[in-house]
């Protein structure tokens, strides 16, 4: 069963950074896409980034330049790189895994659920002005 742990979320002040980790376990795919998603009170669920496991990846405009992916394979870990952080930045952030795909879906809403089978409990980023 595939596992997905999130941590690195906190509190910045705008402009800062923060580095958020995804720690995957348990799928059997060779083949998935790893997603970031965020999510504010009264507010749909936000695609953020994409990251293929042939390495393509998506970003949503609003963070593009800004966020970027690493990853640890010895850790099975996936890191969003967050600079230049802004006050609409705050949100929780999930990180998703769709297996068994050749390529990611980019999506942002009700879908977003529906399409990616797994879901980490979520980090709170805080950024303040």
């Amino acid at each position: 069963q595939v596992q997905l742990v999130e941590s690195g979320g906190g509190s910045v002040q705008a402009g800062g950074s923060l580095r958020l980790a995804c720690a995957a376990s348990g799928w059997t795919y060779s083949f998935y896409c790893m997603a970031w998603f965020r999510q504010v009170p009264g507010k749909e669920r936000e695609g953020v980034a994409f990251i293929h496991s042939d390495g393509n990846t998506s970003y949503a405009d609003s963070v593009k330049g800004r966020f970027t992916f690493s990853k640890d394979n010895a850790k099975n870990t996936l890191y969003l790189e967050m600079n230049s952080l802004k006050p609409e930045d705050t949100a929780m952030y999930y990180c998703a895994v769709d297996e068994g795909v050749h390529r990611c879906t980019v999506v942002s809403g009700p879908e977003a659920r529906y399409e990616y089978n797994y879901w980490g409990q979520g980090t709170q980023v805080t950024v303040s002005s």
